[in-house]
């Protein structure tokens, strides 16, 4: 089997796809439309152990994300999704990635780049109010785990800046700092790209602090881009590092947090 060709038909499936989205005439059409294209998109390739909606992320505490174009989450180990009037509200404990999805690399809303704006909005997801509980392994009690990472990224069809050097997104993505950190991102026709931080190591003390410790102290180190030719191959795979080796499996939710909403509180006996 030619491994080659198998990426090289996925990426010029998903171009034909997105290329077709731009015939809408009407702008809220078209964004939705590019929006419907990722999502069958990554459920068709990522694990079934993944789902893929639009929504909004919401804490135990009653706060809420900006609504999230792509949202990667778990069903297996998270017990409830909330649905009200076809809009879905994901318990932020069961969020690995996030993504903001637009036509071009280059734009903006009001007067923040597009950049900008996946970046505020990324950042409404991860200083959300996230819980861990512990958890039975092997018949024995575990502490519970270190708050994972939430990737959060921009995903294009086009690149209107220029196309001799990447100096407009290079800059436009250092000025993002903090929770508004992106990971990676891709733009169908002319690359996927990654970003290196320090600190490389991941969160190893649970609780939330430590979490919004790792965020509030990240520094830009290094942007790396993929040639135009394996632009969805290559985020594809980094994607799916992160997924695996970064993230693994979200830890055990804190039910107690959510029903204490609504006066009512769990067994919490192992």
């Amino acid at each position: 089997m030619d491994l080659q060709k198998l990426f090289f038909d996925m990426q010029q499936e998903m171009i034909a796809k997105i290329n077709v989205n731009k015939n809408h005439k009407n702008p809220g059409a078209k964004g939705t439309s590019f929006e419907s294209t990722w999502i069958k998109w990554f459920r068709k390739y990522l694990p079934d152990r993944y789902s893929i909606d639009s929504a909004f992320i919401i804490d135990h505490m009653g706060n809420t994300s900006q609504q999230m174009d792509i949202v990667i989450y778990d069903t297996w180990y998270t017990p409830f999704i909330f649905k009200q009037n076809k809009v879905r509200y994901i318990p932020a404990e069961g969020v690995y990635a996030v993504f903001e999805v637009k036509p071009d690399i280059k734009g903006n809303v009001g007067n923040k780049s597009y950049i900008a704006y996946a970046g505020e909005k990324i950042e409404s997801v991860r200083v959300l109010k996230r819980g861990a509980a512990s958890y039975i392994n092997s018949g024995k009690k575990q502490e519970p785990r270190p708050l994972t990472k939430i990737i959060g990224g921009i995903l294009c069809n086009s690149n209107g800046f220029s196309h001799k050097n990447n100096a407009s997104i290079i800059s436009n993505l250092k000025k993002l700092d903090n929770f508004k950190s992106i990971d990676l991102g891709c733009i169908a026709d002319y690359g996927s790209f990654y970003i290196d931080y320090y600190p490389k190591e991941e969160i190893t003390e649970a609780g939330v602090e430590p979490y919004y410790k790792f965020y509030r102290n990240r520094e830009l180190l290094s942007i790396h881009f993929s040639k135009p030719d394996h632009s969805l191959v290559t985020f594809f795979i980094q994607l799916t590092r992160y997924l695996q080796q970064a993230i693994g499996t979200i830890p055990a939710i804190n039910l107690n947090n959510y029903l204490a909403a609504i006066g009512e509180k769990l067994d919490d006996q192992l």
